[in-house]
């Protein structure tokens, strides 16, 4: 027997009833700020410290605090500012950690240096961020190196 439309429309209205519920215990949205936002506030500023390698046409970035959705914007505006240079070092000694999105930074402007004939090294990755590189295979294609001077040889 189909279902008739008053039908439908009483089974949405009780799912909507369900997932507003759902989202007022869950969420917490008597705070006004969803769950997911919680986990983030807790990310410590991204500091950046750009500067000139040893060796001419060498960019180095020095990374300071996690590299997360929440703070890699100015990082992201950073290395899209100009053309990179033939070798860029991004140094996260001092990432205490990494999400996906800043990963994906990473592998992006890794890709962007490759297309134009530069190179992208990353140096000082610590063994919470070398295991996400290594679940998700980067460390097979990024080059990583300990340290800003072993980057620069």
């Amino acid at each position: 027997m189909p279902i008739s439309t008053a039908a439908r429309r009483a089974h949405f209205a009780g799912s909507v009833r369900a997932a507003v519920r759902h989202l007022q215990n869950c969420n917490h949205l008597a705070r006004g700020i969803p769950y997911t936002c919680l986990a983030m506030l807790n990310d410590g500023p991204l500091t950046i410290d750009r500067h000139e390698g040893k060796n001419p046409g060498t960019q180095v970035y020095c990374l300071s605090g996690p590299l997360t959705l929440r703070n890699l914007f100015e990082l992201q505006s950073e290395l899209r500012r100009a053309l990179p240079p033939p070798l860029t070092i991004i140094d996260i000694t001092d990432v205490p950690y990494m999400d996906s999105a800043g990963m994906g930074l990473v592998m992006n402007h890794y890709v962007r240096c490759q297309t134009r004939g530069a190179r992208l090294v990353v140096s000082g990755a610590n063994s919470r961020v070398m295991d996400l590189f290594k679940v998700t295979k980067v460390d097979t294609v990024l080059p990583l190196v300990a340290s800003i001077d072993a980057a620069e040889e």
